[in-house]
């Protein structure tokens, strides 16, 4: 992906979409390579291995973003990818070009396929309803064959942390900064506020991006869960942001590793 000066200037908000999903997008190469995403997702792959009772070739990633975690998960499995992000897409397929990308909300997108796996590792948390993470959940369900595996990385309302982040990058003549501010909004929300300084050609750019996110109580979550028709095993999934937290800040996340018991 080409990236320059004119591509920098062409950015802008349009129809309240999120920034880093669109338009910014391509900065997620940037910040992130593939390599650095394979110590988050190798311990995915093996929860999932360890797990399953079927042998997994099949894996639906909703929410699949700009394909870094995809980089990993296709050494493993056939992967599938949905995304409700065009540019997150965009960059997806350049990195990934031999794994099948979706555009799709997770909340009601019907492929009319069974998988061994759905994996929801990096993106739940723009369900910022129970209704929408109910939806999610079915829609999970419903793609999976019998004994399929479900993995959800999640926020537990009980011991999230209002943190500060910072992540930085640079290719070519571009440099990017990029500032993340969490903070609880109500009983079931929570605000993420990022601000993005690019530098091109030492020229700077300030994109500001204000996402709002789903934050449920772990009660929730199983109750949730088994009525779907999934049994759960849980996992803490720690230390996976530390690197980029300001100061001495916690982000503890649930792994949850779900079994379909049966069709309904």
């Amino acid at each position: 992906m080409r990236l320059n000066s004119v591509v920098i200037l062409k950015i802008m908000k349009k129809n309240n979409k999120y920034l880093s999903y669109d338009d910014l997008a391509w900065t997620e190469a940037i910040i992130t390579s593939p390599d650095e995403y394979r110590k988050e997702v190798e311990p995915l792959c093996k929860a999932i291995l360890d797990n399953s009772k079927l042998k997994p070739k099949t894996l639906l990633h909703l929410g699949c973003g700009a394909g870094g975690y995809d980089y990993t998960f296709k050494k493993y499995f056939n992967v599938t990818g949905v995304d409700i992000g065009k540019g997150m897409l965009k960059a997806a397929r350049h990195l990934n070009n031999d794994v099948k990308y979706i555009y799709g909300d997770m909340r009601d997108i019907n492929l009319k396929s069974k998988f061994d796996i759905v994996a929801i590792p990096d993106s739940i948390g723009y369900m910022t309803s129970v209704q929408d993470l109910r939806k999610t959940i079915n829609t999970a369900y419903s793609h999976l064959k019998i004994d399929g595996i479900l993995l959800i990385v999640a926020h537990m309302r009980e011991n999230f942390k209002e943190n500060n982040f910072v992540y930085t990058g640079s290719k070519n003549d571009i440099d990017i900064t990029i500032f993340e501010n969490n903070f609880i909004t109500n009983k079931t929300n929570y605000e993420a506020t990022i601000i993005y300084l690019i530098r091109c050609k030492k020229k700077l750019q300030i994109f500001t991006d204000v996402h709002t996110l789903g934050l449920f109580n772990s009660s929730i979550w199983d109750n949730l869960l088994k009525k779907t028709g999934f049994s759960i095993k849980k996992f803490n999934a720690e230390n996976i942001y530390d690197n980029y937290i300001l100061q001495d800040g916690e982000y503890p996340q649930i792994m949850f590793v779900c079994k379909k018991l049966k069709s309904r």
